[in-house]
């Protein structure tokens, strides 16, 4: 296991992490489509609300729901997959 995945993780790392994974789909629209088709976001709405924390959980939980593109960004980003679940518990505590 990754010893990164066994540091505590902040609430600006949980939104930085966030909008990694939100670069991360825009950068394929297949996935950047995938996303917005399952969580119903228009991209008008992406785009002004990308930092808003209802947005970050909203991305995090998609790629939760996906273990497939989990590990694709896991692998992408250098971390363990497990820092996602930590981002995500930390964001969803903020709402």
């Amino acid at each position: 296991m990754d010893k990164r995945s066994k540091t505590r993780m902040s609430l600006s790392d949980a939104e930085t992490l966030a909008l990694q994974i939100l670069g991360f789909l825009a950068e394929d629209r297949r996935r950047l489509s995938r996303f917005l088709n399952s969580t119903g976001v228009r991209p008008e709405e992406l785009q002004s609300n990308a930092g808003e924390p209802a947005m970050l959980l909203a991305v995090t939980q998609h790629l939760l729901e996906d273990e497939s593109l989990l590990l694709v960004f896991a692998s992408h980003a250098g971390i363990a997959p497990e820092q996602v679940g930590q981002a995500h518990r930390l964001l969803g505590d903020q709402s």
